[in-house]
């Protein structure tokens, strides 16, 4: 294929472009040719080849894209063959990690939010619930709860 030879529409034989446009006219020309698009099938070797639907099994059998596509299988098929048997040799390396080991091997006890442990032992008296403090000023902090009038109101009256 040379991409300068000019190539005809198979929608409308008056539109004549090169065949490095082809594609991408078809593509356009199917939408405002919708009636002879119905009548026409494409080749599902060369996308390019619009054939009428009647002779599409004739132009399959004998398109010579087809020989590209079938030599492209051939190839896949034996570099398939190849890749497996390389896949087939590789063993995974053993593995040293045990996390139940490590998990019973612990001697802190889990952190759970709001408690803290500060001895050694799990009694209940260790795990205490504390309230966070701040070291923020009191002008800093977020109230516990909100005023009855903001500061920022005059005096409770809406602007």
């Amino acid at each position: 294929m040379e991409p300068e030879a000019l190539e005809i529409c198979p929608y409308d034989p008056n539109h004549r472009m090169p065949a490095s446009r082809l594609q991408y006219h078809l593509a356009s020309c199917r939408k405002n040719h919708p009636d002879v698009a119905n009548k026409l099938a494409t080749c599902p070797f060369n996308a390019r080849h619009q054939v009428p639907r009647a002779e599409i099994s004739h132009h399959i059998s004998s398109c010579d894209d087809k020989s590209c596509i079938e030599q492209d299988v051939v190839n896949q098929t034996r570099n398939l063959g190849q890749e497996t048997l390389a896949e087939s040799t590789w063993q995974c390396p053993p593995c040293d990690e045990d996390w139940d080991k490590d998990l019973w091997e612990q001697t802190n006890t889990p952190f759970v939010w709001g408690t803290a442990n500060y001895c050694g032992n799990n009694s209940p008296a260790s795990n205490i619930v504390m309230e966070h403090k701040s070291n923020l000023a009191s002008g800093m902090r977020v109230p516990k709860s909100l005023p009855y009038v903001l500061p920022w109101k005059n005096n409770g009256n809406a602007q």
